[in-house]
């Protein structure tokens, strides 16, 4: 029972901790899950072309890596604009509720390709729908890579 105690105290602990820190950087934070998510579409398009082994689970955790972007509502406060090597567009914050729908499409779309991953035929045919969700936001709301 102590033990119960403790191990829920500590992970009370350890998310305040995470809320904190997102509040204290949202750009790192924000650039965190999107470095993870860009990690996992890399990994798609490997599994997809046969250069890396496909597993149910494999293709079932690229989604659920895509469904953390449905924190990233939280990590773009007006006070993170500037500052961090952003690479996020004013645009962002001239059209907030379009910006914070596609972030929850993706999560959602992702969420509903997570339960199709059957075979590799059900992953690429998922991934190849959820992927449209990345190509318009950051077309949209993302400066370019130079």
């Amino acid at each position: 029972m102590i033990v119960r105690i403790v191990l829920a105290s500590a992970a009370v602990a350890l998310a305040a901790t995470a809320v904190v820190a997102q509040q204290q950087d949202p750009i790192a934070a924000r650039k965190a899950i999107m470095k993870a998510n860009g990690q996992q579409a890399q990994l798609a398009t490997k599994m997809n072309k046969g250069e890396e082994p496909f597993t149910v689970e494999k293709g079932k955790k690229v989604f659920a890596t895509f469904q953390d972007v449905a924190k990233a509502h939280a990590l773009f406060p007006e006070t993170s604009k500037t500052g961090g090597d952003t690479a996020a567009l004013p645009a962002i914050w001239e059209n907030k509720a379009d910006f914070e729908a596609r972030l929850t499409k993706l999560a959602t779309d992702a969420k509903a390709a997570e339960a199709q991953v059957k075979d590799l035929d059900s992953f690429k045919a998922q991934f190849t729908e959820v992927a449209k969700n990345c190509g318009g936001c950051h077309q949209t709301y993302r400066k370019r890579q130079s």
